[in-house]
């Protein structure tokens, strides 16, 4: 029973790891002097990585806007 156990809880861990890995985000960054020119600039890099979404994970505009976003794969 203990073998068992041990067994079970080593592919769950493995299983999890397998899915988390495959799900890897990369950060990126970009500048503009408007939103839609940020986002373009952020379209663009995960376009040429090769990224199958990204997410847009902060937007700031002083003077000019400044954007991150995580990419998908």
């Amino acid at each position: 029973m203990k073998t068992i156990k041990t067994l079970s809880v080593a592919a769950i861990a493995a299983l999890s790891l397998v899915s988390f890995g495959s799900f890897a985000a990369q950060s990126i960054s970009a500048h503009g002097s408007t939103l839609d020119g940020a986002e373009a600039q952020i379209a663009a890099q995960a376009k040429a990585s090769g990224a199958d979404s990204y997410k847009i994970t902060s937007a700031r505009a002083d003077n000019g806007v400044y954007m991150t976003a995580e990419l998908y794969k």
